[in-house]
């Protein structure tokens, strides 16, 4: 049972304070600092920054912010400078929020909006547009200054996940469609489109650092290497994860470590677990946790894993149990735990 468990990964994770009231949506770093923030289903926003010494971690909250009317925030993601969050939510807003500034009535200011909730939130580097992917079916493009929005993709389902990095962008939707962009110029451009490899519903997608493809993660216990370029001897494949005995799990985040180009995946069976795509390896496997784990990031430097412990609701109402703790843990990752190992002979 889920009671004999531990709460965290390792005994000496940091449990960040103040984590929120209800279920945490979305991790995200700070691209220049270890600045931690998080998504929650309770409308907050939260900002704290992040301290190590060796390998002890402190978490001090710094600030929050809400959705409007108590909407759910379901992403987050920073600007390439660190200085400004943007997130999506239930409100059906697309919402700014300048770290250090308190705005009226604590609700971050509103620069962009859907005709449903909004799923997901991107930041272009090149563009300096703010991405964003709703329920409605639509991915929308906006430039902070403007309530109109500068493009706008119809897509033939809603969203469910996106993720991008430097000039690639790669967007899952319900029917299991994979949208592949290129987002290096003024304009977003559609580089390619196809059916998602795994054979279930797209939970999570993820580029890699290098942006030559991305991994996409299902709820099925299984994850798809996919890429978008032809590298070297490399080709697609998937595998399975998040499984025991014969109970199969959602693949809730896949967090790529920017240093090796390593990852983790998370599920709603409790597991971390760190992989290496290029020699088809797993690296680390962690015991269960005692709740499901809903996202996961590693920081800028690829020494910190954040990760939430709070109900997914991968199992319906009926698993809900008040009362129960939403957590987030940072895991101090030293090399040893993430680095390739050597390559095993062929």
């Amino acid at each position: 049972s889920a009671s004999g468990r531990p709460a965290s990964i390792t005994p000496q994770d940091c449990n960040v304070p103040q984590a929120g009231t209800d279920g945490i949506s979305s991790l995200s770093w700070s691209p220049t600092a270890n600045f931690l923030v998080s998504s929650n289903w309770d409308s907050g926003i939260r900002c704290w920054e992040v301290q190590t010494q060796g390998q002890q971690v402190l978490a001090n909250p710094k600030a929050q912010v809400n959705h409007e009317n108590n909407s759910p925030c379901l992403d987050t993601c920073f600007s390439a400078d660190g200085s400004t969050v943007f997130s999506g939510g239930a409100d059906k807003a697309v919402r700014m929020w300048q770290l250090g500034q308190t705005p009226p009535n604590n609700v971050s200011q509103q620069i962009g909006v859907h005709d449903a909730p909004v799923k997901s939130v991107g930041f272009l580097q090149a563009s300096n547009l703010v991405v964003s992917g709703g329920w409605d079916g639509k991915l929308k493009f906006w430039d902070t200054r403007s309530p109109t929005p500068a493009g706008e993709f119809q897509l033939a389902e809603r969203v469910y996940d996106f993720d991008v990095r430097g000039n690639l962008m790669v967007v899952g939707t319900a029917g299991r469609h994979v949208f592949i962009y290129d987002v290096s110029g003024a304009q977003p451009r559609e580089h390619s489109r196809k059916e998602s490899p795994l054979k279930y519903n797209t939970r999570c997608i993820s580029c890699f650092p290098d942006q030559t493809g991305f991994a996409i993660g299902s709820i099925e216990g299984r994850v798809g290497i996919q890429y978008v370029q032809k590298v070297g001897n490399k080709d697609h494949f998937a595998f399975k994860c998040h499984r025991q005995d014969s109970s199969v799990y959602s693949v809730n985040a896949i967090a790529f470590q920017n240093q090796y180009g390593t990852f983790a995946t998370v599920g709603s069976d409790g597991v971390v677990t760190f992989w290496d795509k290029d020699n088809k390896q797993r690296l680390k496997a962690f015991s269960a946790i005692r709740q499901t784990i809903p996202c996961a990031a590693f920081n800028a430097q690829g020494n910190l894993f954040a990760y939430a412990s709070s109900y997914d609701w991968s199992k319906g109402s009926s698993f809900y149990a008040p009362g129960t703790p939403n957590e987030i843990f940072i895991h101090y990752t030293s090399d040893d735990e993430i680095k390739p190992k050597a390559t095993r002979k062929k």
